[in-house]
């Protein structure tokens, strides 16, 4: 059976017109890093899918596996005194998904979305799937346009 938030996110990417490539695996992948070693792929080349609070509401980042997000970059960048990382029960309840699963797409609610620019050197991406046991692939053009993400560098 195949859990709501990944199926959430399958029909996300659907109506944005992005082909359906989830992937569910055995064992859980909930780090960039445990998703590049099942993949095969470079950790840079994975999207973490990373939720902060941002003036009371939620910010999703989308990043390279391969770094860490700048906060206090991020947070001049958008004119913002403070960006913190949200707690696990805030990402649950603006997304519908648990940390360390957390898709870009399949969200109740929009979020306001940026997309770390250095995901641009890898042809395919991959993303959290809406748990801890899915993946999908996806270009950084097609990423951007279904996310309607700002680009911007995060680190």
């Amino acid at each position: 059976m195949i859990p709501a938030p990944v199926l959430n996110v399958k029909a996300a990417l659907t109506r944005a017109g992005a082909a359906d490539t989830v992937r569910i695996f055995e064992d859980a992948v909930p780090t960039a890093a445990a998703a590049a070693s099942v993949l095969g792929c470079d950790v840079a080349a994975i999207t973490n899918s990373l939720v902060f609070e941002l003036d009371g509401g939620p910010l999703l980042i989308l990043a390279s596996g391969a770094a860490k997000v700048d906060t206090a970059l991020v947070a001049g960048l958008l004119g913002a005194s403070k960006i913190r990382r949200a707690s696990p029960t805030f990402v649950l309840e603006h997304t519908g998904q648990e940390v360390g699963g957390v898709a870009p797409v399949g969200h109740p609610e929009k979020l306001r979305t940026l997309l770390d620019e250095s995901l641009k050197d890898h042809e395919i991406l991959w993303a959290g799937a809406g748990d801890h046991n899915s993946m999908f692939s996806i270009s950084y053009e097609q990423l951007r346009k279904i996310t309607n993400a700002e680009e911007l560098q995060v680190r």
